[in-house]
């Protein structure tokens, strides 16, 4: 994998970097970011994660998520993900941040501290196959009583974060 993430203390200040798969192998804290992209009738772009993903794989989370590289801004490597993963390419605002871990499939852990932004769009993802196999817009309730009925289609983080909207 060799991508490296930025290790975090519970306050969000650096102490170094690692690389991205040995993080969450060890569950260390690290910062990542999830976008939450809206429509003007108020609906969710959800992706559906390609199935060759090495944790989470073929399962529903938020519009884009991922870690911003060391030496990087947040929101730039937001929008930066936003634009590779589903070919969108708008302005964004940070709404909160939390900090989470969750045990994952392949033995893998995700300790992070996760900036959440927002933004509006319109149009039609063109999906990244390598990183999204499919996607939908849904109502948020609805989201949330899917949520509740087969909570294995989702990812952790998604099912933390959804609770702040």
């Amino acid at each position: 994998m060799n991508e490296h993430v930025i290790l975090v203390n519970p306050k969000d200040e650096p102490i170094g970097s690692m690389d991205k798969l040995e993080v969450h192998q060890k569950g260390l804290l690290h910062r990542a970011f999830s976008v939450f992209v809206f429509n003007d009738a108020g609906q969710l772009l959800l992706q559906r994660r390609a199935s060759d993903k090495y944790h989470s794989a073929n399962l529903w989370t938020n519009t884009c998520c991922s870690h911003p590289y060391p030496e990087e801004y947040t929101l730039d490597a937001a929008k930066r993900r936003l634009k590779e993963e589903m070919g969108i390419d708008i302005d964004l605002e940070k709404k909160f941040e939390f900090i989470y871990r969750a045990e994952l499939d392949n033995g893998l852990i995700e300790h992070e501290f996760d900036y959440v932004y927002t933004g509006l769009y319109n149009g039609q993802p063109h999906l990244n196959p390598a990183e999204a196999s499919e996607y939908k817009w849904i109502e948020i309730g609805d989201l949330k009583t899917e949520i509740k009925v087969h909570p294995e289609l989702f990812t952790e983080w998604l099912k933390i974060a959804i609770d702040s909207f």
